[in-house]
């Protein structure tokens, strides 16, 4: 595909003048009004897209304009298309179908903290530069480095990276990053919560100081302000959503129940709302892989999710949950930012997070996109301290449910005390059901049938005949003089030959 650049400058240029034709307080609410180049029109228009969400509606014309952008919104709502979108339209002026590296220099970079979020945010930009001839790659740790450094060579003009392996293709002069014009950091409160923050500013002091950089976070924390302050240029601050707020369409429940019950619990829950889908998060990669396990062998198709996999294993994990394969994706925090996957209708909090905020990130996996979605909650008694740090994030009393599994209720015929007998579930006085107090020690068992010979008392034998030994000792009378005293007879243990 050849395009004119005069044109493509031309298309910006319309574009630009179109959003400013719109008074200031009149909302762009849909892709058509963004007035975006034919080639991102047509692949947005097969994708499905038409209203925009709160955060594409602020942040695209923005960036359209070249201005710096901060922006905080409630994750799932769609901000890998409030920066890919604008970008990709300000980079088709560099499209160009030359096979020469020198033509195709790294123009956007994208920066994600984890891998499997990399990898989804360069499949949606493939899809959206799919009738363009700009050209985007994904690097990320995990994976041998060669493939990576090939498709660098050849020259990319969106590349999408994590910061340690983005470091070890700029050491290993793969990565020349002298022309890029526009930056993004996605997720940047994780990335600073694992320790990205020296990486994050040996990449930033590689690349040119004229340049629009884009910071997209789900919080404003005060870290996240001080580093917007040292690498923004007078930024555009949009904020959709109050801070740590979850999504009003999913339906919250906190369960307290024992450790040992949790499974059990869960196995209930899934049953009886008829749940298909659901990630279930818990706090170590120990306790991810053996709750993979144990509900594999109760029968639920179970995948597990975390940072001892290799990254091949990850991605066939995502891939099966993503194609309806598995019904249940066991993950540590790892899968708690970012990952886009449609039609999530629950979401299972094993363990109370470590970090209160990581609750609003995980909850997020479910009510993507104005659609309603479940998150269970299950509250041991050792979880006191978190819940406090939930509630004072979520500024609202956390409410305790008890949890009644099916097997505990009565079952078969009930004697109501009336002399009569009818079946568990019958219409009548719950009370004489499920109000009245039951022994729940278990049953005793049977006693074991007793022998009589134990019941008699003592009797002392009858029979008076002497030892053998002795009888074996007496023998005709010797001729020994009555004087000496013969020795003393004592039964011999071994009987000599």
């Amino acid at each position: 595909m050849t395009t004119d650049p005069v044109s493509l400058a031309g298309s910006q240029d319309d574009a630009a003048r179109e959003l400013a034709a719109f008074p200031a307080d009149t909302p762009i609410d849909s892709f058509s009004r963004l007035g975006l180049a034919e080639p991102l029109a047509r692949a947005v228009a097969e994708m499905g897209y038409e209203s925009m969400t709160p955060i594409q509606a602020q942040a695209i014309p923005v960036v359209l304009t070249g201005r710096d952008v901060m922006g905080a919104a409630q994750t799932g709502t769609g901000k890998t298309a409030a920066f890919s979108l604008p970008l990709l339209q300000r980079l088709l002026k560099h499209e160009n179908t030359s096979t020469s590296p020198a033509r195709h220099p790294v123009r956007a970079l994208v920066l994600l903290p984890t891998r499997e979020l990399a990898d989804q945010v360069a499949q949606q930009v493939k899809l959206y530069a799919k009738y363009t001839s700009l050209r985007s790659a994904v690097v990320f740790g995990g994976m041998d480095m060669k493939p990576q450094t090939l498709e660098l060579k050849r020259g990319v003009e969106v590349l999408v990276a994590t910061p340690g392996r983005l470091l070890d293709h700029i050491e290993a002069k793969n990565a020349v990053l002298n022309q890029v014009e526009y930056v993004v950091l996605d997720e940047a409160d994780r990335m600073l919560d694992i320790g990205f923050l020296p990486d994050l500013q040996r990449i930033l002091s590689y690349l040119p100081k004229q340049r629009t950089t884009l910071l997209f976070s789900a919080t404003f924390s005060p870290e996240i302000k001080r580093l917007a302050n040292s690498y923004l240029n007078d930024p555009v601050t949009i904020e959709v959503a109050r801070p740590n707020e979850t999504a009003s369409t999913v339906e919250q429940h906190f369960y307290s129940v024992l450790d040992d019950d949790k499974r059990r619990a869960l196995r209930q829950i899934v049953r009886q709302r008829g749940i298909t889908q659901a990630f279930v998060f818990v706090n170590s990669k120990l306790g991810c892989a053996r709750l993979a396990r144990s509900l594999e062998r109760d029968g639920l198709r179970t995948t597990a999710l975390h940072g001892d996999k290799s990254q091949d294993e990850r991605l066939k994990a995502l891939a099966a949950f993503k194609a309806g394969e598995v019904d249940l994706l066991v993950a540590t925090d790892v899968a708690a930012r970012g990952l886009d996957i449609k039609d999530v209708p629950a979401v299972f909090n094993f363990d109370v997070p470590f970090n209160a905020e990581d609750y609003v990130h995980r909850i997020g996996r479910t009510g993507r996109a104005g659609a309603s979605g479940l998150a269970v909650t299950f509250v041991s008694a050792t979880d006191g301290r978190l819940v406090a740090d939930l509630e004072k994030l979520l500024k609202k009393k956390v409410e305790l449910e008890a949890v009644e599994f099916e097997e505990d209720r009565p079952r078969g015929r009930i004697n109501d005390g009336r002399r009569t007998w009818r079946d568990h579930g019958e219409t009548g006085d719950p009370r004489d059901l499920l109000d009245a107090p039951r022994d729940r020690r278990p049953p005793r068992p049977a006693p074991a049938p007793r022998d009589p010979f134990f019941e008699k008392p003592y009797e002392p034998p009858t029979v008076t005949e002497p030892p053998p030994w002795e009888s074996a000792a007496r023998s005709p009378a010797s001729r020994v003089s009555a004087n000496i005293k013969t020795k003393r007879k004592l039964p011999a243990l071994f009987r000599s030959s």
